[in-house]
Parts: C-alpha cells; structure tokens; sequence
C-alpha cells in the first residue's frame, strides 16, 4: 500500500510537471511567447527543482516523508491553479506574462523539488529492506513515466476540447486528492503503522546499521557534501538527467515542429518513451536487486547503469538521424526507455550511501540531475536554431557516454560514516 501510494504521487507530480512542455505550443500562440521565452520559462521549473533537492532532502529528514509529501503535494495543487489563471495579453503584457510564469514555474520547481529525496530517501529506505531497494525504486520512476505517457495526450486532448487553460484547472485537484489519501494512510516509521507485523519489521530491519555507525544525526549535510560516492553518482545523475530532459521539454514540440505530426497525433506519439520508460525502470530495479544478490553492490549498480547510458547514447543518435518520422520516434522512445532502466541503480546505489541520511544524500544526487534541465532547457533549442535538431540530440549522447564512464569510479559498497575529527569524511575500513 505504501508503495502504492508512493506510485501515484509519482504519477500525478509528473503529470503536473510535464503539462507545461505539452501546452507550451498552445501557450506560444496564446500569449505571444517565442520558442527561447518558452524555453526560459521550461528551464524555471529546473533550476527551482534542482536547488530545492539538497534542502528538500534535509525538509523530510526533518518533518518526515507523511507530512512532507503532504504539504508538497497541497502547494503543487495551488500552483498548478495559478498557472491556469495567468492573466492574456488583454490585460496584462507579453514581458509581463512571461515574468509570472517564470516565478510560477520555478515555484512548481521549488514545490516538487523534495517528491524524490523524501519518498525515496525517506520512504523507500524506511519501508523497504536493504536488499531490495532498487526495485521500489524502479517502480517509483514507472510512476513517473506512466504520469508522464498520460499527460502527453491528456494535456493535448484537454486542449483541443477545453483550451490550455483548462488542461491546468482540470488536472490540479488530483494534487489535493494525494495530500489526503498520503496524510490519512502513511506513516513515516514500519513501526509506527497498526497494520505492520513483528515478521514485516524484522524482514525491513535486518542488516540496517545502528544510528551510531553513520554518525546520528550530527552534521548531516555536511557529510553528504564531503562523500566522494555520493559526488560521483551526482555528476553522473547530471549526465543521464540531461537526457531526460530533452524529452520532458522538447519532445513534443520536436514531433509537431520537426517532424511535421499533428497535435493529437503528436500527442499521442509523445507518450511512447515514456510508456516505454515504465517498463524499463520496473525491469531495471528488478534486474539490478538481482545483480545486487549475485555480484555485490559495487557491479551490482554499475552493470544496469553502465549498459543503460551505453544503450541511451546510441540509440538518441540513430532517431535523430533517423529518415523515417516513425523510426525516428520508435529508436527515440527506446532511447528514454534506456535511462528509466538506469534509474533503480542510481537510487538505490545513493540510499547505500547514505544510510540514515539518505534523504539529504538523494537530494544532492536529484540536484545534479536537475541543474542539467536547467542547462538543457536552454541550451537544446540555443543548438538546434544554430546547427539543427541532430546536433542538439545528440550532446545527450555524449552527456550518455560520459555519465557511463563516471560509473566506473563509484563505489557503492562503501556506506557513509561518521565525519571524523579533522572535517574530512572517512570510509569504511578497507576503502582505497
């Protein structure tokens, strides 16, 4: 049930994140805005999102992931009204439109920038046993995709019938639907929950460490700061999430500019990576617990890691260059499909890590990833104006390639300690 719940408040987030790339179109026309400005107001959301993870994280360490989550999802209900209510250029000026979605959009950022830290890092690492954390995890991120593959043709349907106003009125109350069943249902401890058995938590519990061998409570960031694994799976996260993206932001546009679909058709098409991501981020946590049974934590994450940005970057090559609108599509959808496959490791690997700070170690890995939206918001159609659409997809392949190699130095079997005397973070023994 927890990781139920978990699943749908991954789904409605991003179907409410991901409504503002699929109307962007219509919003263009509206209100007058150019494919840059949209661009600018895309890469709000990421920066909002990518400094709000570290702080997010500290925010469910501190408040818990019950009431965390149900405070964020309350705002990302609010917000999402906001948006739907922004004034047309009757009434108020282009610069002045664009101001406001700007700011609304980095406050969706700022408001589901905890999502990930607290019901990964908090939830998954609380209810779930060591050995099997990147299958949650996995199944997590299928939210994610299948939020996403709805609200493609949702967003597109809504606003052919309703108009891009209404896409944001309609689907914002299921914000305040998760905030409720979350806050009547969860809580933040196996413990502390009536319907859990003396079995379930020794199942959860076992292999834990004791608060006293990551260091309690004491300087929680500042040891998350000073890993270096956790630093390494931050600036790989970064290359993977650049990829991503290129999807959540441009994808559609790029069917309907680019390759010439209509808007439902476009619609419908736009969710094809991520349907195929879902499945892919379900098999890759599965495929990496396992590996983590046979082969350990260090090659048990870096194998489906490794092979998925391997995959990432070739296939994002052959779409973009793909003669085919179809093929292009399909190698396209297998391409994003690939960095879902990768998820479940990158998770679970920075839960390993972080022990009891998970939450803050997680949301500086969603950090890096997130600072890569930012980047790539704008610097994809900065490329593709100036070169054409192949060049701008194809630095994710090299961002792919580069995050591949980064996984080849992280040591996921090497737990965070104690912060000791002298300010430096030690290892465990045996640590090169």
């Amino acid at each position: 049930m927890i990781l139920a719940l978990l699943f749908a408040a991954s789904f409605v987030a991003y179907v409410l994140r991901t409504n503002m790339s699929v109307a962007g179109e219509s919003i263009m026309a509206d209100l007058g805005l150019s494919t840059i400005q949209l661009g600018a107001v895309l890469s709000a959301f990421a920066w909002g999102y990518a400094f709000f993870q570290f702080p997010g994280g500290i925010f469910g360490d501190i408040l818990g992931c019950r009431r965390a989550l149900t405070i964020i999802a309350v705002l990302w209900g609010i917000l999402t009204l906001a948006t739907g209510l922004v004034p047309g250029t009757s009434l108020a000026s282009t610069g002045f439109i664009l101001a406001m979605l700007i700011v609304l959009r980095f406050l969706v950022g700022v408001a589901q920038a905890p999502l990930f830290p607290v019901t990964c890092g908090g939830g998954i690492g609380n209810w779930f046993p060591v050995s099997g954390w990147a299958f949650p995890n996995g199944l997590t991120s299928t939210g994610v995709t299948l939020g996403a593959a709805a609200t493609a043709p949702l967003i597109a349907w809504l606003m052919q019938t309703l108009g891009w106003r209404a896409s944001f009125l309609v689907t914002a109350p299921l914000a305040f639907l998760i905030a409720g069943v979350w806050w009547w249902y969860a809580r933040d401890e196996p413990a502390d929950h009536p319907r859990v058995s003396r079995s379930e938590l020794d199942l959860i519990n076992a292999g834990r460490p004791s608060p006293e061998a990551d260091g309690g409570e004491r300087a929680a960031w500042r040891q998350v700061l000073q890993n270096r694994d956790i630093l390494l799976l931050t600036a790989s996260y970064f290359c993977m999430n650049y990829v991503f993206y290129i999807f959540f932001n441009w994808f559609f546009i790029y069917l309907v500019d680019v390759r010439g679909f209509e808007i439902l058709e476009g619609g419908y098409l736009a969710a094809a990576p991520w349907i195929a991501g879902a499945v892919a981020a379900s098999v890759g946590g599965l495929w990496c617990d396992r590996l983590c049974k046979r082969l350990g934590a260090r090659w048990g994450y870096r194998i489906p890691a490794i092979t998925g940005l391997g995959m990432v970057a070739g296939l994002l090559f052959l779409g973009a260059t793909a003669k085919n609108p179809y093929l292009a599509v399909a190698l396209l959808s297998l391409s994003f499909g690939c960095t879902q496959l990768t998820e479940g490791a990158y998770w679970a690997a920075t839960i390993s890590v972080g022990g009891r700070h998970a939450s803050a170690a997680t949301g500086l890995m969603n950090t890096g990833g997130n600072v890569a939206g930012g980047i790539g918001a704008l610097l994809v159609p900065i490329t593709a104006e100036a070169m054409g659409w192949v060049p701008a997809l194809a630095t994710g392949s090299v961002f792919a390639v580069l995050g591949a190699l980064i996984w080849l130095f992280v040591r996921a079997d090497q737990p965070m300690v104690p912060v000791s005397g002298d300010g430096l973070s030690t290892t465990a023994a045996g640590a090169r």
